[in-house]
């Protein structure tokens, strides 16, 4: 047990700095020599547990880019009662993480999907199913905002997910050059106020 133990400790750390790596250089522009230095690791215990690159790099986005993009997008909106304040609070408090982290190179998932598509169709897919749960997760939750009397009734839930998650993808890109503090801030003002242009109309 303890062997397993750690063992799952060193593939843990073997993925936390192969994702710091592929996030800051990019999977082509990383090499398994890059990471073997990083990690002070020869070939043959890189092999011991993965047989390569490619099969390090879906360890990764199974275990760390699921765990990093659900606990910042998708849990912060399940089960909220009102949507529009918990996507606003949510995409809020992601922005401030991105804008207090000193090494921004853009939204992960985002950056890879970019990477990938058209170049490896197996990890694209991986990357595509991490889009499309958060893509679901914000349908269901509009969804649930009509039933609750929230949402307009006429409201298009899949168009208005696509656009928040357009929209976020696209601001993140633009904070990693740009003055991120008035990039977030305009953000946050202009989807505040087109999720209150989706609001159910309430009688008084």
């Amino acid at each position: 047990m303890d062997k397993n133990l750690k063992r799952m400790a060193t593939m843990h750390r073997m993925q936390a700095k192969g994702l710091e790596l592929f996030y800051k250089k990019g999977f082509y522009n990383t090499s398994i020599d890059d990471i073997l230095k990083e990690l002070s690791l020869s070939k043959g215990a890189f092999y011991y547990h993965f047989q390569s690159k490619e099969d390090f790099f879906i360890s990764i986005v199974q275990n760390l880019v699921v765990r990093k993009v659900y606990s910042m997008l998708i849990e912060p909106i399940e089960g909220e009662s009102d949507p529009f304040t918990a996507i606003e609070k949510c995409f809020e408090n992601a922005l401030a993480t991105a804008e207090h982290n000193q090494l921004d190179y853009g939204f992960v998932l985002g950056n890879f999907m970019n990477e990938f598509n058209g170049r490896n169709e197996e990890i694209s897919k991986y990357l595509r199913d991490i889009y499309k749960v958060w893509e679901v997760n914000l349908v269901t939750t509009l969804q649930k905002g009509k039933t609750d009397g929230y949402v307009a009734r006429h409201v298009d839930s899949e168009g208005v997910a696509a656009f928040l998650i357009s929209s976020y993808m696209g601001i993140r890109m633009l904070m990693v050059e740009g003055n991120s503090r008035n990039l977030s801030y305009h953000f946050l003002q202009q989807t505040r106020q087109y999720l209150k242009s989706l609001a159910q109309t309430r009688l008084v």
